[in-house]
């Protein structure tokens, strides 16, 4: 078989790129077990470090016993911290 002159054949097996990766986990055909797209608790802790008000009173009285105060973000822009 003779092939056209300046014709080429492009063959790609692999169909799968950078791009198609989850954003959390960086997985392409499937995502790691601690993902939150996966793991319902780990969804949950991402959920709250985005928005505060979405934590469980459960847990928003544990993390009072413990001195921590959970809110928003008191600082917005240039911050400094403590000296």
């Amino acid at each position: 078989m003779s092939s056209m002159p300046g014709s080429a054949t492009w063959f790609h097996s692999n169909r799968y790129c950078a791009q198609a990766a989850c954003e959390h986990c960086g997985g392409i055909i499937r995502h790691e077990s601690w993902c939150i797209t996966i793991d319902p608790v780990v969804y949950y802790a991402y959920q709250v470090v985005l928005d505060p008000t979405k934590l469980t009173l459960a847990d928003s009285l544990i993390l009072h016993a413990l001195g921590v105060a959970w809110g928003g973000s008191t600082c917005s822009g240039n911050c400094r911290g403590v000296r």
